[in-house]
């Protein structure tokens, strides 16, 4: 009795580490099965008990209420909520009110934005909801794929998407496309012969893997891992631990908020203390204490920002770049590397006939769809190579437009014959097939034996090495010769250079004989060579330039191997060719900065290896974008600051985990969405300055006239309100900027640069002090001039400084551009939004209702005098200092 014949008697073993290296008995027998009979239907029932569904489930996502949660954890919102609670502990429920409400919608809008989370195992979880042919009980059934279990015997054709890991028991003609999880865009043949121990992932033919697909022949395998223990689980456990992390952007708006907290809480104890010493009432002290972390804070700083990225996506979205995080548009602006997929990114994913060598010599074919005949020159050489490769093929092709089935390089055959206008459905009736030889994996070659008159024509493909030592004769321009060693090696030279050159080789071979039965691997004429390749596309040559324009580093990884990559390296102008095969990745993993930028190409490399790649780089300090399109840049695509999935090739599971999903599947709309990042981070800078000035002057008002005990220019809710009108509107428009058009040719921003360097915060400190001159000046005006009482002297110094904030926005122009035609007085957005605040500030003191609230008074012509006054005095200060500095700097 065979292990073929064995039935499980004895309690299952556990899986197996490495059954693509063990003998089909050997397996067969591990899990207590047989192919004619499979699994017994009570004993599938029990290791589905014990194994689990066949899906890749790992965590559960967060739950609405904690991503709600998660909003309120934030020192800005700590602070605020400690001023809201001193306002209710002393009686002042509106002011305590307000607060609360900026708060709730501050959270609302943070938890509107972080509800899209990445749903990278749901779609892992889609590829599994398939249905499965298999034995069982000695009959072929049909279930769902989540109810196979190890040691099911499934039955395999032409078509099928693997639903589990599976050990190959029979095997005829079988080939697998594994693109998705190795990179590799050629189909793997298989067969059931064991394979070494160590055998990397694209080399264990004798194994199928979950999410694969059969592109031809027929078999059988037994499964011998299902759900997370397959390689695909593996990918998505991957995807799981694979933390994204906060974007750039998000670090330096957290690094600045904490900043101004404790800027606050500083202020707040020295201002509060000295009041104290001076004897001032500890309720004075408490409300000038709540003033204070009102005005330093910017509350509408996350909703201008929120704004800014969104239309930045928008924008984007315009371009083919559909944004799937708002932090990736900042993060897209200071990215220093992309590591960029091969297959699919760099190339078309599509096998393409490149090159045919004959004794008469050779042609190089273009990627077009063109009639070839003129360049073949009526060479019957060239006719008859083509001719053997379309006779020798398994694959289904109608017409030259459609994708076809089969296998991708027999594809590719078939379409070169058809621009060569040799169509195989027109071919074999004047050649019928007599006989079929599958590839076999052993000889390295396929035959097909074709009726041909009286006698019978052999058509011969395969490995170059194999089919020359086939062959006796070789085919020349004046018929056949004799192949003697001096043409072999001129011919293993041809291989080596279309080799070079990243080409995949086929050679053709042929021969006449009188019985079909006949060895098809004797004594055969070699032909000529076949030079295939996956072409590169033709738009990344130049997006790559403007990458390197821009001072980013693009390198490719790859699963392919390292001649292939090389050569579409070549092809596409990368500039740094240093291959470093995934089993070498190690030596990076410490964050080498020195040894990564002497590297051009990563080949061979798994999942895992993407992945501890992209934290390599990032551990060297760079902001990585990642792009793919397969489940095995799923992980890598999540890890990376900014990962960039195709939107057309692109799996499911990759557009998934990615924060950036190309629509047009076009390498240069990532620069364009580079540009796009860039343009915004210089509008938030500017509108982070412009808020900052303001509140800065808001801080000093209140500061100072505690200090030299003056009345509060402004109550707590006063501040507030302002806040929540000048933080928003005015900002926003000043961040609808269109960008300077020669930004992409500046070297990335370090990306431990803050939002705010020193020469900002210079500009800041004195546009403040110009703003809290102006309103100290309304203040005196009203009580020295006017003798208004506190309430009208308060409504002058609140609306003084609101109206002062607003021509404050005419000083974010650039200095050295025109004083009344430049990027601030051109933006319509601006206008907009001047005249919607205008209204927001002229009307509360005449709505009975909302000046109670704010302790506002109704102002007389004579306070809008002064209101006026004293609000443009500082913007006419500060611009007449921009004329002067520009003066000098032009004299310089």
């Amino acid at each position: 009795m065979t292990a073929k014949d064995v039935v499980m008697t004895k309690p299952l073993k556990p899986l197996p580490d490495a059954p693509q290296a063990l003998p089909v008995d050997e397996v067969l027998a591990h899990f207590g099965v047989s192919t004619s009979k499979g699994l017994a239907d009570d004993e599938a029932i029990h290791r589905l008990k014990i194994f689990g569904a066949n899906t890749v489930v790992t965590t559960r996502k967060a739950s609405r209420l904690i991503i709600l949660l998660h909003q309120f954890q934030s020192p800005v919102v700590y602070l605020l909520s400690a001023a809201a609670a001193l306002a209710f502990y002393f009686g002042e429920l509106e002011e305590g009110a307000s607060i609360v409400a900026v708060l709730v919608v501050n959270a609302l809008i943070g938890f509107l934005t972080e509800l899209k989370a990445a749903r990278s195992i749901e779609a892992l979880r889609a590829l599994g909801s398939r249905s499965a042919r298999v034995r069982r009980d000695g009959h072929a059934r049909i279930i769902s794929a989540e109810e196979m279990v190890p040691g099911d015997i499934v039955l395999l054709e032409a078509g099928d998407v693997i639903s589990a890991d599976l050990r190959l028991v029979e095997a005829s003609n079988l080939a697998a496309d594994e693109s998705m999880l190795t990179g590799e865009s050629v189909a793997v043949h298989k067969h059931v012969h064991p394979v070494s121990v160590e055998a990397r992932l694209p080399d264990r033919a004798s194994m199928l893997f979950k999410g694969t697909a059969l592109t031809r022949g027929s078999g059988a395998g037994v499964v011998t891992a299902t759900g997370l223990s397959t390689e695909l689980g593996r990918v998505s456990r991957l995807v799981e631990e694979a933390e994204p992390g906060s974007s750039p952007l998000e670090r330096k708006l957290a690094r600045l908020s904490t900043q101004l907290v404790w800027a606050a809480l500083a202020l707040t104890a020295l201002i509060g203390g000295v009041g104290l010493v001076k004897g001032e009432e500890p309720f004075l002290m408490v409300e000038a204490a709540i003033a204070l972390a009102v005005a330093a804070i910017p509350e509408g700083l996350p909703i201008v920002a929120t704004i800014a990225l969104a239309r930045g996506m928008w924008r984007m979205a315009r371009q083919n770049a559909l944004i799937e995080r708002l932090s990736a548009v900042e993060t897209l602006g200071a990215t220093t590397v992309i590591l960029t997929d091969k297959t699919g990114t760099l190339t078309e994913n599509r096998m393409t006939v490149r090159r045919l060598w004959v004794s008469s010599g050779e042609i190089e074919i273009d990627s077009g769809k063109k009639p070839i005949r003129a360049q073949l020159a009526d060479d019957e050489q060239f006719f008859l190579l083509l001719e053997i490769a379309v006779l020798c093929n398994g694959a289904l092709l109608e017409s030259a437009g459609e994708e076809g089935s089969g296998d991708p390089m027999e594809l590719a055959l078939l379409r070169a014959g058809f621009r060569a206008g040799l169509r195989r459905s027109a071919l074999l009736p004047r050649n019928p097939i007599a006989r079929k030889h599958a590839f076999d994996t052993a000889s390295k070659m396929m035959a097909t034996v074709h009726y041909h008159g009286d006698r019978y024509l052999f058509a011969v493909k395969g490995a170059p090495e194999a089919v020359l030592a086939a062959s006796s004769k070789v085919m020349t321009e004046h018929g056949e010769a004799v192949l003697d060693s001096e043409m072999r090696s001129e011919w293993h030279a041809h291989v080596e250079h279309l080799a070079y050159h990243g080409l995949r080789v086929l050679a053709c071979a042929t021969k006449t004989g009188m019985r079909p039965d006949a060895s098809p691997y004797e004594d055969l004429t070699f032909v000529g060579l076949l030079g295939l390749e996956d072409p590169a596309r033709g738009d990344v040559p130049h997006a790559i330039k403007y990458c390197r324009e821009a001072g980013i580093r693009v390198v490719m990884v790859t699963g392919d191997h390292a001649v292939t990559a090389r050569s579409i390296a070549r092809a596409v102008g990368l500039e740094h060719t240093t291959v470093v095969e995934g089993k070498d990745v190690e030596r990076f993993t410490g964050g080498n900065k020195a040894g990564l930028s002497d590297v051009g190409i990563f080949a061979r490399v798994s999942p895992a290896e993407k992945l501890a790649l992209v934290r390599a780089y990032q551990a060297a300090g760079d902001v990585v974008a990642m792009t793919g399109d397969g489940v095995n840049d799923a992980p890598a695509l999540r890890q990376a600051d900014i990962g960039v999935s195709m939107g057309l090739r692109g799996t499911d599971v990759a557009r998934e985990a990615a924060a950036m999903i190309l629509l047009d599947d076009a390498f240069p709309t990532i620069v364009k969405a580079i540009r796009e990042g860039r343009v915004i981070f210089g509008n938030i800078r500017r509108f982070m300055a412009y808020l900052l000035s303001c509140n800065l002057s808001e801080v000093l008002a209140v500061g100072l006239a505690v200090l030299f005990t003056l009345p509060l220019p402004m109550l707590p809710l006063q501040i507030l309100y302002l806040n929540l009108v000048t933080d928003v509107f005015p900002a926003f428009a000043l961040a609808m900027g269109e960008g300077d058009p020669d930004i992409l040719k500046r070297s990335p921003r370090n990306p431990k640069e803050p939002i705010l360097g020193r020469s900002q915060w210079t500009v800041i400190v004195l546009h403040s002090l110009a703003l809290t001159a102006g309103t100290f000046g309304a203040l005196a005006a009203a009580r020295l001039w006017l003798h208004l009482d506190s309430k009208s002297a308060v409504t002058v110094t609140f609306l003084t400084l609101a109206f002062a904030q607003l021509w404050h926005a005419f000083n974010m122009r650039h200095p050295r551009s025109g004083l009344l035609r430049n990027e601030v007085t051109r933006n319509p957005w601006l206008w907009g939004a001047l005249s919607l605040c205008t209204a927001l500030l002229t009307a509360p003191p005449y709505l009975p209702a909302i000046a109670d609230v704010l302790h506002l008074a109704r102002p007389t012509p004579i306070m809008w005098a002064v209101i006026f006054g004293s609000s443009v005095a500082p913007l006419v200060v500060t611009q007449a200092v921009m004329l002067a500095l520009a003066s000098l700097r032009q004299r310089a």
